[in-house]
């Protein structure tokens, strides 16, 4: 398998983890309860075990996205982390998407708790964790 491509499934497993981590920890500091692998789960229909499964697959397939096209888009930014911030706002742009269309097709979104502007906030927060882990991990010199 390409060393890239497995360092990218490696970055995406730690990625996830780490912006799930920030999910659990999030309500304790006031910020509203964020459960991706539920909101999966209760869209599809399936136990909570598959949302999980489908949360971190997520997470790998965007982390593979990261390695194998956005690095080559923004080559020219010299910090891993700035890099890895905008893969994270863009990973959080594309999920917002695709969780608009999810929601459409599988009769609508799970009803959500809290404030949605600190929800938006905490989720952007997380995604762009998430992709600064997916960039540190996964080098251009790969």
């Amino acid at each position: 398998m390409n060393p890239k491509v497995t360092k990218a499934i490696v970055a995406g497993i730690a990625g996830t983890a780490v912006m799930t981590l920030i999910m659990k920890v999030a309500p304790m500091m006031g910020m509203p309860k964020m459960d991706p692998a539920a909101m999966l789960s209760m869209m599809m229909g399936v136990p909570l075990v598959i949302g999980w499964v489908m949360h971190f697959m997520i997470g790998i397939v965007f982390a593979i996205g990261y390695a194998l096209f956005f690095m080559k888009l923004v080559r020219k930014v010299s910090s891993p982390v700035l890099k890895g911030a905008l893969f994270g706002l863009a990973a959080f742009v594309f999920a917002q998407l695709a969780m608009g269309v999810m929601g459409a097709m599988m009769g609508g979104m799970p009803p959500m708790e809290g404030s949605m502007m600190l929800m938006a906030i905490g989720s952007i927060m997380g995604h762009v964790v998430f992709g600064i882990v997916v960039a540190l991990m996964v080098k251009d010199n790969a």
